[in-house]
């Protein structure tokens, strides 16, 4: 019998909250050889990283490159041995690109064309998965809400699909908004097995969580560290949310089925089933923890969908793959890691001590509450 070639997995942004979860799951359940590469810049990568050690132990199946996917030359010499590549390095925040649209360029745009670039030039053919985001489809253009109590609501809307027309309203939706297109494009003129996801609110174990990128881990750890949020607009924005861990077997059915995923976009997340807006959560994460949140409103910030709600129908009819986490099980799964990481989870946090007036709240949000 025919040997199966080894994995060889290359996790770009592999220390980060998608990429170490992905390679804790092909190193205790897979065969695979990991290659994180990673610049750690971003909060709990230490910890993660030490994680990683701990699990991966003598097997010298795991490799760690601490680089910047700026760096071509670098980025190169990593592709070079990579049977299978998990693209999750970013600059992830709205916010960030409003006030430095250059960096996110560099990093979410031309970051990635080194990765294709590279891939491209080594002849290789490796399988690139590619984590774009639903910003892309900006504001949708669903007309007015129902509004209630704690959310809004388009009463016959049942998600968004791949067919909604591409409409940046941010540069961070331009930015991974291009990068996609490229990812796509590489498929159609280089034969490159390129995968995209689009990809709604990911949470669960392992999200160093904050008001810019993260919010469902944001409003849980504040929750647990009676630490008063921010809320930016009236709180009814709803959003879909999938659990980490089904995300983990959405990326393994698109590589087992390439046959017939290379080369495609695909909607991912938690679908209707798993909807919350922000006061949802909020009443969600009190029963869960019977903490009382403490909250300041903030003006709306740009680029922020009223409604944004997936559907994964195109991922479900291609590979069998849907959700199988609710949003009260991911939280459950975020408050055990909590219990069980808390020095590491309050170390990377902007704000630690117990608060008990809305004052701090309004401090951290930049701006006047």
């Amino acid at each position: 019998m025919n040997k199966q070639p080894t994995r060889s997995v290359l996790i770009l942004g592999g220390a980060g909250f998608i990429g170490s979860n992905l390679a804790h799951h092909l190193l205790t359940c897979t065969e695979a050889k990991v290659h994180i590469f990673d610049n750690l810049s971003r909060a709990g990568v230490y910890h993660n990283l030490e994680w990683l050690k701990k699990t991966a132990g003598k097997s010298g199946r795991l490799q760690v490159t601490i680089g910047d996917i700026r760096d071509a030359r670098l980025v190169e010499k990593a592709l070079l041995p990579a049977t299978e590549i998990y693209h999750f390095a970013a600059q992830a925040a709205v916010t960030t690109s409003v006030a430095d649209p250059r960096l996110d360029f560099e990093v979410n745009l031309m970051g990635t064309f080194n990765v294709l670039e590279a891939a491209r030039k080594s002849g290789n053919r490796p399988f690139i998965l590619f984590t774009s985001t639903n910003k892309v489809y900006g504001d949708l253009q669903l007309g007015d809400p129902v509004v209630t109590r704690t959310s809004y609501i388009y009463p016959d809307h049942r998600g968004v699909s791949e067919l909604q027309p591409l409409d940046f309203h941010s540069p961070y939706g331009c930015s991974k908004g291009a990068a996609d297109q490229y990812v796509h494009d590489f498929a159609r003129i280089y034969k490159l097995p390129t995968v995209v996801f689009r990809m709604s609110c990911i949470a669960g174990p392992r999200q160093f969580g904050t008001e810019d990128q993260g919010w469902v881990a944001h409003f849980l750890y504040s929750a647990l560290r009676r630490t008063p949020v921010v809320i930016y607009g009236d709180g009814r924005q709803v959003r879909d949310v999938l659990c980490i861990y089904d995300l983990l077997h959405a990326l393994e059915m698109a590589w087992q089925h390439q046959s017939v995923t290379a080369g495609q976009i695909f909607n991912i997340g938690g679908g209707i089933d798993n909807t919350v807006s922000l006061l949802e959560l909020i009443e969600e994460i009190e029963q869960l923890t019977d903490v009382h949140i403490q909250y300041v409103r903030d003006e709306r910030r740009p680029g922020d969908q009223l409604v944004y709600i997936t559907d994964y129908g195109k991922m479900q009819k291609t590979t069998g793959w849907k959700p199988a986490f609710s949003v009260r099980e991911t939280l459950e799964l975020m408050r055990q890691f909590w219990s069980e990481n808390r020095e590491a989870v309050a170390g990377h946090s902007s704000a630690n001590a117990p608060v008990e007036t809305y004052a701090l709240a309004t401090e951290l949000s930049g701006r006047a509450g």
